[in-house]
């Protein structure tokens, strides 16, 4: 019968003549320990204090002291893509996140999301017993499974976690997060200080002691994934003071330093080089003083961020121990990839600005100085420190050289690792992890997880080296790829190639390293060793054959399914409506004409509140009811202009409308109209086009910071938003009596 299906007891007449089945078999596993990972974000090779940093990360360098360091450990140069080789235990191009999971090109191997053929490890875990929990940074979804339409498939509770708390895009404000839990989105408390990074550890440490005290026995893995310290680097003022004058000397100095301490600590050869600077990276002291000024102010903010969050994975391993667990838990530190070089020559307060090349001037971000890593501005490091980040090594995240793919990985388990203060040197990959926790276990890999067949793990275990110094890797190749940068590591040795967007991928120049004598990739051998290149290049394609790397994509042309889907012309939007900042179908208003016609119900004229708003305090457009007027604000990274009504609004319903035209490049005139009467005008300016990302469209709110100063976040509207109607009319600059008069007789 369909009850009793899969069911090995028996069934008599009474349970006394019946055998029970469910709940009587022992878990298979060997072992049953928890596992706990820490993953930082965009935190260099160089950056955690047992790796050589000027940054203090107690609690990090505690796991290094009561367990292992690998010095020779290598992720993906991107975010999206480690964290699918660390949960999964494949690597990213075979199972659909070549790339961060914005990044869709149409290719099976570019699908902005994990296959369910390669289940990740909370998947694995949950049919043995063990809690699974997520907080922090996801990532892991494509975008266009990212509003409240769904689908939820690649959501964390739908991949295998019981509980999540956190955001689901690359990055968010760390003061006023986009944050769901479970599956619902939620608006970050309103308290003074809040702050992220204490938010993760909060629900982490809320959730343990919960279980604990429901089911002590019963094993848990948490993912805690901190957004530190990814852009914006926000962090309380107390911290930064801390560091203040610390890097005055500069990221020249910085990396001298660190390369001593590096070496003095035995991670790495008393003999090691430094690599050759970054191109564009200036010498310190030919900086002048406001210069030297500004970058020193963003590495103390960068520092005081990474050491906010060290203190909060304090709190998480107090925790640990405070519940008995310390001995029979596995904790695991990583970066997902290398320091980033985003903030450019000089650092920025803004990178929202930087990221599409309106790099504020030196004195535009010293005008912001005092407010740096604070709620107003979006701040990040120049890329000098992220060199000093990634010492000794050269290039950045996004590079598949060691300044993109090296990290730093710690590993604690006092039951399980007898060793305590040791560095492994055995060459590692992010997608050997998984396989590791695998072995510990001695899991059974599924051969099917929710009905789907699997396929292999990809990596191997380091289990072998947890307790011998000696051991060999057993590991013998590894790829590497992004956007048309490319590296094969093979028994030590290593070819790699930096890829300028658009070149033609055969005509670049492959360098060649010999690894275990050069780990920072300083002598380039491919002429002196053209046969061992030759067969490295080889290698790399058979790889890139094996593991879906093909196509090459450099990204240098846009596909209709990529980053930019053709837009509407037309969208109804309802209370409560909710577009997240990547969900890149939503309206795009700015630099576009069009009209807005919005049908609300009011008790009183005293009923305020946002109707429409995209983005927030650093970029987005909204229309609100404010002092009982209609008002439309466009903001450009924090340059507003807002256009007002002087009529006021009828209590009752009341048809609001907006009618604007794109007059000029930068332009547009607005039209109001109260139950289609004219209710006054203006010049919208700046209005050129571009798309904000930072915050998502609410209907009905105003949900993290405000687009306008004129009100505070949330601001929600008081009565009723029956419907809003947008609809768009193109990018061309148009007459604006003449498109009037055709809108008008649209009507």
């Amino acid at each position: 019968m369909e009850h009793d299906r899969n069911f090995t007891g028996t069934i008599n007449r009474t349970a006394a003549e019946s055998t029970i089945a469910w709940g009587s078999e022992p878990s298979p596993l060997r072992r049953r320990p928890n596992i706990v990972m820490i993953v930082l974000d965009d935190v260099g090779y160089a950056e955690f204090g047992s790796y050589g940093s000027d940054i203090e990360t107690p609690a990090l360098d505690s796991l290094a002291a009561d367990g292992l360091r690998y010095a020779n450990f290598h992720v993906t140069p991107l975010c999206s893509p480690t964290r699918t080789c660390l949960l999964t235990g494949r690597n990213h191009h075979s199972v659909g996140m070549g790339r961060v999971a914005e990044m869709v090109n149409g290719f099976p191997n570019t699908r902005g999301l994990a296959s369910r053929e390669a289940a990740n490890l909370a998947e694995m875990l949950r049919p043995h017993g063990y809690q699974t929990l997520a907080a922090g940074k996801w990532h892991l979804g494509s975008i266009h499974e990212t509003s409240p339409a769904g689908p939820y498939d690649h959501w964390p509770l739908q991949r295998g976690f019981d509980r999540f708390h956190g955001f689901m895009p690359g990055e968010t404000n760390q003061w006023n997060p986009e944050l769901i839990t479970g599956n619902e989105r939620v608006e970050a408390p309103k308290r003074e200080g809040y702050h992220l990074s204490e938010d993760i550890v909060d629900q982490s440490c809320k959730w343990l002691r919960q279980l604990v005290s429901a089911d002590p026995d019963r094993p848990f893995f948490l993912y805690a994934a901190f957004a530190a310290g990814h852009s914006p680097h926000h962090v309380p003022s107390p911290y930064i003071h801390k560091y203040q004058g610390k890097f005055d000397d500069g990221w020249d100095k910085a990396r001298e330093r660190i390369l001593e301490r590096q070496k003095e600590s035995g991670l790495l050869p008393e003999d090691q080089r430094l690599a050759p600077r970054n191109p564009g990276v200036q010498v310190w002291d030919e900086l002048d003083d406001d210069e030297k000024r500004l970058a020193a102010r963003l590495m103390e903010v960068y520092a005081g961020f990474l050491d906010h969050a060290d203190e909060q994975i304090a709190r998480l391993l107090a925790q640990l121990d405070a519940l008995g667990k310390r001995d029979d838990t596995i904790v695991i530190a990583i970066s997902d990839n290398g320091a980033s070089p985003l903030g450019g020559p000089h650092g920025t307060y803004d990178h929202q600005r930087s990221r599409i090349g309106l790099r504020p001037s030196v004195e535009e971000n010293l005008a912001r100085f005092d407010d740096m890593g604070g709620p107003l501005t979006y701040n990040h490091y120049p890329f000098g420190w992220a060199m000093a980040g990634n010492t000794p090594f050269k290039r950045y995240k996004g590079h598949t050289y060691g300044g993109g793919v090296r990290a730093p990985l710690l590993i604690r388990w006092p039951d399980g690792i007898h060793a305590k203060g040791e560095t492994r040197r055995q060459f590692y990959h992010v997608v050997d992890v998984t396989p590791t926790l695998v072995d510990v276990l001695g899991m059974p890999l599924p051969a099917q997880v929710n009905g789907v067949e699997q396929i292999p793990l990809h990596g191997v275990s380091m289990a072998h080296t947890f307790n011998d110094n000696e051991a060999d890797t057993r590991k013998t190749v590894q790829y590497f790829e992004m956007a048309g940068h490319r590296g094969i590591w093979h028994e030590g040795w290593k070819a790699v190639t930096f890829h300028e967007r658009g070149v033609d991928f055969d005509a670049e120049a492959w360098e060649l390293y010999n690894l275990d004598e050069d780990l920072a990739e300083i002598d380039d051998l491919a002429e002196r060793h053209p046969e061992k290149l030759a067969e490295l290049k080889d290698l790399w394609w058979r790889e890139a054959e094996r593991y879906g790397v093909l196509p090459l994509d450099d990204i240098s042309r846009r596909s209709s399914v990529g980053w930019w889907p053709a837009p509407k012309d037309r969208w109804v939007l309802y209370q409560d409506a909710v577009l997240p900042h990547h969900f890149k179908t939503g309206p795009r208003v700015r630099g576009v004409s069009h009209r807005i016609t919005v049908r609300i119900e009011r008790e009183s004229t005293e009923q305020d509140g946002s109707i429409i708003a995209d983005g927030g305090r650093f970029g987005g457009w909204s229309v609100f009811v404010g002092g009982n007027r209609l008002h439309y604000t466009t903001n450009n990274f924090g340059e507003r202009c807002r256009i007002s009504s002087p009529v006021a609004i009828p209590p009752g319903a009341v048809t609001l409308r907006a009618d604007v035209v794109r007059t000029g490049d930068d332009e547009g005139r607005v039209r109001f109209y109260v139950d289609d009467e004219p209710a006054g005008e203006g010049v919208l300016s700046p209005f050129r086009q571009y798309n904000f990302v930072n915050e998502p469209l609410d209907v009905g709110r105003d949900s993290q910071t405000p687009v306008d100063d004129l009100y505070e976040s949330p601001f929600v509207f008081q009565g009723t938003i029956i419907d809003v109607v947008i609809e768009a009319f193109g990018e061309d600059v148009m007459d604006y009596e003449v498109l009037l008069e055709e809108l008008m007789a649209s009507q």
